[in-house]
């Protein structure tokens, strides 16, 4: 799976253009998760010199990325959309805030993919409407 990751805020302490300290367990998830085969994205805000620091830090701390502020390595981001192409995104900005790493193990290594999404039907936008006969024998 491919997993897109905010810098600050979520694998340090926001300390934005300097870099903060490592959230606890920021690492040591990051690196499982990689045992586990998932691609990790770094998706930043941050660009140049800032940004050069963040990937540097990260790999002090035994963290190389798939990719760093796009999709795959050497993605052209020319004439198209910021967003990553990922199924996972971990993010400080998320409304209720960022859940720990913690929480991010226990989700992603639920036995239900269901278990990725705290709630799964509204990630899914719409209500399946039940046929006919459903409805009936139900």
């Amino acid at each position: 799976m491919k997993i897109a990751i905010d810098f600050d805020g979520t694998i340090v302490e926001d300390a934005y253009p300097e870099i903060g300290r490592p959230m606890m367990f920021a690492f040591e998830t990051m690196k499982e998760l990689q045992k586990q085969g998932h691609q990790l994205v770094l998706w930043t805000y941050r660009r140049g010199q800032p940004l050069r620091d963040a990937v540097a830090f990260c790999e002090e701390h035994g963290i190389n990325f798939y990719a760093v502020n796009e999709s795959y390595p050497g993605e052209s981001m020319e004439g198209i959309s910021r967003k990553i192409d990922a199924e996972i995104f971990i993010d400080d900005r998320n409304i209720g805030g960022f859940l720990g790493w913690s929480k991010v193990w226990e989700l992603l290594n639920a036995d239900q993919p269901e278990m990725h999404f705290v709630d799964f039907e509204a990630h899914q936008n719409y209500k399946q409407e039940k046929s006919f006969w459903r409805k009936i024998f139900g």
